[in-house]
């Protein structure tokens, strides 16, 4: 019998809070990218501004290298911004790479995010209300 024990494949929903003091996106990222390490999706995130139905939504977004978000389809005008490492947003024959402080449109058609390196990166969506992903 094996004692090693079987990482989670995702981390537990967490429900957002309303940020009552300033928050440093840089020790979040470190914390994300650990937590990442440890689950088999090898992702992790946080949404940091809270609620369903609200105006703009905004999440950090850790994955270990190697990783990929699959082809999907953005819930309205988003953008990304690389808070550290390397990633490339590639959406038909466009790519684009992020890395610390490049900013990006994400096309709301079918689209990638590859991790090249750890890289976590700060998601912006104006979420479209007639979108199914924001119900």
């Amino acid at each position: 019998m094996s004692t090693r024990t079987n990482p989670s494949i995702h981390a537990p929903r967490r429900t957002p809070e309303v940020a009552d003091s300033p928050l440093d996106l840089y020790a979040l990222a470190d914390e994300l990218l650990a937590e990442a390490r440890e689950l088999r999706a090898k992702r992790s995130a946080r949404t940091l501004t809270p609620g369903a139905g609200a105006p703009v939504k905004q999440s950090l977004l850790a994955l270990v290298a190697g990783q990929t978000l699959q082809e999907h389809l953005a819930p309205g005008p988003t953008t990304l911004l690389g808070i550290t490492g390397t990633s490339v947003l590639t959406a038909d024959d466009d790519a684009v790479t992020l890395t610390d402080g490049t900013w990006a449109v994400c096309p709301t058609g079918p689209h990638t995010l590859e991790a090249v390196s750890d890289t976590v990166v700060l998601i912006t969506v104006a979420p479209d209300p007639g979108s199914p992903t924001t119900t």
